[in-house]
């Protein structure tokens, strides 16, 4: 399964009013650490479907997402979960930590 492209249209809708928990991967193209992380997002979206709803927001032509949560550095991941932030992972982290956060929240 491949994470959804989350943009500020969206946002409320894919993210916000999701009824599952979501991992919003913020991030851009130029990020070097953002392409490293990325493949492991891709898996997670795999392994966790139908119990976590993945997305990407790219911060250059999202920046109003990126502000309203206040993305200083990428990648940063946020875990949300009834429409608000319950946990944040910045940098690129091993799988096996992602895994763990997100596990918490599957309940």
């Amino acid at each position: 399964m491949k994470p959804i492209e989350v943009t500020d249209a969206n946002f409320k809708s894919e993210v916000l009013e999701s009824t599952t928990p979501v991992l919003v991967d913020f991030w851009a193209e130029w990020c070097g650490p953002c392409k490293m992380i990325a493949p492991v997002v891709e898996q997670l979206a795999t392994e966790f479907a139908g119990k976590l709803k993945v997305g990407k927001v790219d911060v250059d032509s999202n920046q109003q997402t990126s502000m309203q949560f206040g993305i200083r550095s990428i990648p940063t991941l946020l875990i949300f979960k009834n429409g608000k932030v319950v946990d944040q992972i910045v940098g690129a982290v091993p799988k096996h930590a992602l895994a763990d956060k997100i596990s918490k929240h599957l309940n």
